[in-house]
């Protein structure tokens, strides 16, 4: 099958992008890495009017350490280049552990981590890592930037906080606090395909105890999933008793659904061994 007609711009600046997007109304699409979107208009799933490329905007690309040791990753960075990104490895091990876990390698060297935000697929890595390190997603338009916590971006499947005449330029990670382990790890069927069962989580082992565990999975729900009830019993015990706490409680935070690939009670329990297999490796992390 092949995609339906469209017209195509090639942006020349983020303020160019933004006022053909505004031009063009609600029908118009943004083309980054065009990794997802390629896709869907091969089996026409979207019929844009105009497509606007923005993938030459340089003004859209890098990785930054902050003065405060945070990061600010521009919306154009590819999966492979936060991967490989010492920074990243250093500031947010998260990150580039689940970097890898993307797909294969040709999607990795052309995605971006701006369209996987934008997009919003729930079975994605990077939507629930930004909201396990309490990112924020910044926005730009026509009238100016903003910042939005990642836990008021995501708005439902394939739905975020960014307007038609919007789009994503940058992904902010605040600093590590001191002794946090982190991990981004997912069961599949084989490597590269979606995940049957995905986590993002931060935690810090103090005393010999579980503090602050922060467990968000991807692929078992609409958006990205917070499990509240898990990290709350966690909370202060073994790394041994909090994994099993938090595997307990889990039936709390996440009803999945199931689909021709994987029946609703599997993934459930992919998801809990994924938490306490999880919890306790970095557990016992030194």
């Amino acid at each position: 099958m092949k995609a339906p007609e469209f017209d195509y711009h090639r942006a020349e600046s983020v303020a160019g992008a933004l006022a053909a997007l505004r031009a063009a109304g609600p029908d118009a699409r943004l083309l980054a890495g065009g990794q997802s979107l390629l896709a869907a208009l091969n089996f026409r799933l979207s019929a844009p009017s105009i497509l606007i490329d923005i993938g030459r905007l340089d003004e859209l690309r890098g990785i930054t350490e902050t003065a405060a040791g945070g990061l600010r990753i521009a919306a154009l960075t590819t999966h492979a280049e936060i991967g490989r990104s010492a920074v990243v490895a250093r500031l947010a091990p998260m990150l580039a552990e689940g970097a890898p876990l993307i797909a294969h390698p040709a999607i990795r060297n052309r995605g971006t981590i701006g369209g996987s935000l934008a997009l919003a697929d729930p079975a994605s890595e990077w939507p629930a890592c930004a909201l396990a390190l309490h990112a924020e997603i910044e926005i730009a338009g026509l009238d100016g930037s903003r910042r939005v916590p990642a836990a008021d971006f995501f708005h439902g499947m394939y739905a975020t906080a960014c307007g038609a005449e919007e789009l994503v330029a940058a992904l902010h990670v605040p600093p590590m606090a001191p002794g946090t382990r982190q991990s981004c790890c997912e069961l599949a069927r084989r490597h590269g395909d979606y995940a049957l069962a995905g986590l993002a989580i931060t935690l810090a082992v103090e005393g010999g105890r579980v503090r602050g565990l922060r467990a968000v999975f991807f692929g078992v729900g609409p958006t990205p999933m917070l499990a509240r009830h898990a990290g709350a019993a966690a909370e202060g015990l073994p790394p041994a008793e909090a994994a099993q706490a938090a595997a307990t409680a889990l039936a709390a935070d996440l009803d999945p659904q199931g689909d021709p690939v994987i029946d609703a009670a599997t993934r459930m329990q992919l998801a809990t061994v994924l938490l306490r297999r999880t919890i306790a490796r970095l557990g016992s992390l030194p």
